[in-house]
């Protein structure tokens, strides 16, 4: 309650004065009218006393219980303070401040009756009451306002640290932050003529040095491709705020129809330069492993992102792929079993890389293996069928049969998913002590980070093309036609029947599947779907609508098969004339989910990482928790203007 008008008294007295003078001025004229003055003048002088004595008691009762509260208070004694103090009430209002108060907080007025609150930068004096302090402002100094209670009243003491806060704002500022730069593509111009390919290199680091020196920074180059700058913590504000236009400038680095892109990981925080360099190895490692063309800044443990606009570089050469299986056959031999467990709702994708693996396990290395999947939720049926017709074995089971059956030597290999949450069955995971990760998705920040092998490619169209050509590293004599139609199968989901994310290895897993007997029509009849499913799709079709591009429906059904209808109809609707990409939003297991499809031009990965989901480039999802159709249309339009407004500025 702001007591403001109590300090009004004095000029209401003059007014009670100036009304009895003009009552005694009326007698000569009118007395019944002087009388009726004479009453309200009486009246209004007796209410100014009573309140007047009231606000003196309520002044002297703060003041009173304040002083048996706080031993030795005086006011005489706290206006010989060299900083400010006031006394407020309960309720805000000043009661009391010594004559620093006035002069350093309020250039010289009394603030008697006025509210503390707006002398502690609006903090609410009730909430910050016998806290640790408060950071205020005021008229262009820095205080800190320590707030103590003492009986009915609040003792406020102002502290100015003007000179030191703005010692540990330059502190900060100027604390060292390492950038690692790596030059994604450089191998692919290689390929050109040396003259070529070192003006590329040079025109790379022409670029990366003049950055350096636009914020005064340290370059130096590394490695090969490799290069590390040293910025001051404020100038990456600076480079936040502009969205990293360093990225651009390297985009337009081009020759043969080849774009040059860079990774840069980037690190804040910091106070040793040991600790951001090793930081910033991690944060360039994230950069990598979400397909390049980004910055990736990690800071407090936490990360984040700009750019990944261009599509991840396909790596020519298997060499990585031969360590890797050599590393997987020694962490083979080494166990008693071997699981392979893919994503929850999983697909051809999914499930073919494990038929896959599962064959070389049991049959080259002689483990006991088999595949971990819930048959009831998966959107590989047709696939599971197929393989349980003409296999010998069974070779699935379900998670709770293989969480029994976990021994201290078992072997878990996860295939295309690498985020725990997204498991098939996450309790699996915890109770096997060694692990070995397949994936092919972007890197997302909460991985799986104590795999034995992380086997991670980006550029690589699918799991299953990467798990054959594991195999062809392997003793792949026991790799029959089953498993090659389900690695096929897998290959032709993710590639849409080898139109997207299709590289020369695409074509290669492809060939060396068809050797192994793989067929195309059968792998074709595996992607065929009931007139329900049919339906169900076409309907979410005809329902879309078009917002900036991007075709966005509903599916109207909850029916066993939505998953695959709200897929099929996001790779529908893409066929559709300029439509850059698709979304389907619908309900399944009590929770909001959007399929999200794309050509590329724009980034759909992106678009459901502001939603909580990932994914590919072209390919993503996410899950929401369940909420009013029209709240989720709104907050993918939120998430799709963000990403198109960003890459209109770039």
């Amino acid at each position: 309650m702001k007591r403001k008008h109590w300090t009004l008294t004095p000029w209401f007295l003059i007014f009670a004065m100036a009304m009895l003078m003009m009552t005694m001025a009326t007698y000569s004229y009118n007395k019944i009218l002087c009388y009726i003055e004479l009453g309200i003048t009486v009246g209004a002088f007796t209410i100014v006393i009573v309140l007047s004595i009231r606000f003196q008691n309520y002044i002297k009762g703060i003041v009173k219980s304040t002083a048996e509260k706080i031993k030795g208070f005086n006011p005489e004694h706290l206006e010989k303070y060299k900083y400010p103090v006031a006394v407020s009430g309960k309720d805000g209002d000043i009661l009391w401040c010594n004559a620093r108060f006035r002069k350093v907080m309020c250039g010289g007025k009394s603030p008697e009756g006025e509210s503390i609150n707006a002398y502690l930068s609006g903090f609410d004096i009730s909430k910050v009451c016998d806290s640790e302090g408060v950071d205020i402002a005021c008229d262009g100094k820095e205080f800190t306002a320590f707030c103590v209670s003492a009986g009915d009243g609040i003792v406020c003491h102002f502290f100015e640290n003007t000179y030191y806060k703005n010692i540990v704002r330059e502190y900060h500022s100027t604390m060292p932050c390492v950038a690692l730069i790596s030059f994604d593509n450089a191998e692919d111009f290689f390929n050109d003529s040396d003259e070529a390919y070192s003006e590329i290199v040079a025109s790379v680091e022409t670029s990366l040095q003049k950055w350096a020196a636009e914020y005064n920074a340290l370059y130096k180059r590394v490695g090969t491709n490799r290069y590390m700058i040293i910025f001051k913590d404020s100038d990456i504000d600076k480079m936040t705020a502009a969205k990293f236009p360093i990225l651009k400038t390297i985009r337009s680095i081009n020759a043969n129809h080849l774009t040059a892109t860079i990774s840069v990981g980037l690190s804040r925080g910091e106070k040793l330069i040991k600790d951001s360099e090793m930081n910033a190895r991690k944060a360039l490692e994230m950069a990598l492993g979400r397909g390049g063309d980004q910055v990736a800044i990690l800071s407090n443990n936490s990360y984040e992102f700009f750019g990944g606009k261009a599509a991840a570089t396909e790596k020519v050469s298997k060499v990585r792929m031969r360590v890797i299986a050599n590393a997987l056959s020694r962490a083979v031999c080494d166990a008693d079993k071997v699981f392979i467990m893919g994503h929850r709702f999983s697909d051809l994708d999914c499930v073919g890389a494990a038929i896959g693996l599962q064959c070389i396990m049991e049959k080259s290395f002689k483990r006991y293996s088999k595949v971990v999947i819930n048959r009831e939720t998966s959107m590989a049926k047709q696939l599971i069928d197929y393989a349980s017709e003409r296999l010998e074995e069974e070779i699935f089971i379900t998670p709770q049969e293989a969480e029994r059956g976990v021994t201290p030597r078992t072997l878990l290999i996860v295939v295309d998913t690498h985020i725990e949450h997204s498991l098939e069955s996450p309790q699996l995971y915890e109770k096997c002590r060694r692990v070995i990760v397949i994936d092919h998705h972007r890197k997302a920040v909460n991985y799986i980070n104590n795999a034995l092998v992380f086997c991670h490619e980006p550029s690589a169209s699918s799991a299953s093309e990467m798990c054959s050509e594991i195999i062809s590293c392997l003793d792949d004599s026991p790799l029959g036609y089953v498993q090659a139609d389900a690695l096929l199968s897998g290959i032709m989901l993710d590639t849409k029947n080898f139109v997207l994310k299709t590289g020369v290895r695409t074509f290669e897993a492809a060939a060396y599947l068809r050797k192994k007997g793989a067929n195309t029509l059968t792998v074709k009849e595996m992607f065929s779907g009931s007139i329900e499913t049919y339906r169900e799709k076409v309907d979410i079709v005809c329902s879309s609508q078009v917002y900036r591009g991007c075709a966005i429906s509903f599916s109207k059904h909850s029916s066993a098969d939505v998953r695959l209808a709200a897929a099929q109809a996001a790779d529908e609707m893409l066929t559709l004339k300029g439509i850059s990409a698709s979304f389907v939003i619908f309900n399944d297991n009590d929770k909001i989910n959007i399929s999200a499809r794309s050509y590329g031009r724009v980034n759909v990965q992106i678009i459901m990482e502001k939603l909580g989901g990932g994914g590919h480039q072209t390919m993503a999802a996410t899950q929401l928790e369940k909420n009013a159709k029209d709240t989720v249309y709104h907050l993918l339009v939120s998430a799709i203007d963000s990403v198109l407004d960003d890459a209109d500025n770039s």
